[in-house]
């Protein structure tokens, strides 16, 4: 079973009889004693694509969804669709914009570390591993004497992803990302 208090992007669990994963959630506690703390979440259907907005009090227990999760390959992307083949069968699966989210920007060539999420023996989802390696194409000059704790400044990778930096990195550097939330982890040597 899973609580709402362990809610976190990329949980699946089975909401009102369907196949959910978690896009994105927040938390909140209300004003009033004795309120519960209330879990705003944005769930994508597995089955169907539809997304859900909805608020879960604490407490709340859902089942867990019956999955098979198989190592996948990125292959590649022809603009409106992104081609992948599963580790395990070796058959090629695809999904659009939509069904991979902010997922895009995060897809390059040799990519290690996505699963494949299948429910019935079909691909429903993909899942990304937590970090990946990019190079920055274009941020702002270095700042000389620039230390960790100063201001950020924005970077763009090499699939377009803007991520804030710490304003000693310059254009050509490989940063680590966390594909959890999109921050900048460490400067790759």
């Amino acid at each position: 079973m899973i609580e709402s208090s362990g809610f976190k992007k990329g949980v699946c669990l089975v909401y009102k009889g369907a196949p959910m994963v978690i896009v994105h959630v927040t938390f909140s506690t209300p004003t009033a004693r004795g309120s519960n703390t209330i879990a705003k979440t944005r769930m994508r259907n597995l089955i169907t694509g539809q997304l859900i907005n909805d608020s879960i009090r604490s407490g709340e227990k859902f089942g867990e969804v019956d999955m098979e999760r198989h190592k996948a390959s990125y292959m590649y992307t022809d603009g409106s669709r992104w081609f992948f083949m599963d580790d395990e069968t070796y058959e090629q699966f695809d999904f659009d914009q939509e069904g991979l989210g902010e997922a895009t920007a995060y897809l390059l060539d040799g990519i290690e570390g996505l699963q494949a999420m299948l429910i019935d023996g079909k691909v429903v989802s993909l899942q990304l591993p937590s970090t990946v390696d990019m190079k920055v194409v274009e941020t702002d000059p270095a700042i000389k004497g620039a230390t960790a704790q100063a201001q950020l400044k924005p970077a763009t990778t090499e699939t377009g992803l803007v991520v804030q930096v710490p304003p000693y990195l310059a254009s050509g550097e490989i940063i680590r990302i966390d594909t959890r939330d999109g921050r900048f982890l460490e400067r790759v040597k």
